[in-house]
């Protein structure tokens, strides 16, 4: 793609005042770098996948108000995180991490290990042990 060519359609990148670093060639046919603040096609795709993130976000704080999960899920969600981050980001095994994730479970554990959650997802402890999804 020549460099006057670059599309620089509104996208969630302007938004966020980010550009992204595209290949292009400049007018000798010479590879380079530009900037652009997106294309239609590129914003469609974003949307998108911010819409299903925001669809698993809410199913999570659902999932806690019906008791189903802990809050850690919801906090999960909420960062983007999967189970792997997580587990990394709190020094726990993963099977730990989604044994934490049953409501049962999570009330029994102590502050320490609420605190790397907590800690994990930016958030107090308090925040953490009170959200009920509601």
């Amino acid at each position: 793609m020549k460099k006057q060519d670059l599309p620089q359609d509104e996208s969630n990148l302007k938004s966020a005042n980010m550009t992204e670093v595209l290949y292009v060639t400049d007018e000798n046919d010479n590879y380079t770098t530009a900037n652009s603040i997106g294309w239609e096609a590129k914003k469609a795709a974003l949307e998108e996948s911010m819409e299903l993130i925001h669809e698993r976000i809410e199913e999570a704080r659902q999932d806690v108000a019906n008791n189903l999960v802990s809050p850690i899920v919801y906090f999960m969600e909420l960062n983007k995180m999967d189970l792997g981050v997580l587990s990394s980001y709190v020094g726990m095994w993963q099977w730990r991490v989604k044994r934490h994730a049953k409501p049962k479970v999570f009330r029994t554990l102590n502050e320490s290990v609420l605190e790397k959650y907590a800690d994990a997802f930016g958030i107090s402890v308090d925040e953490l042990k009170n959200f009920d999804g509601k």
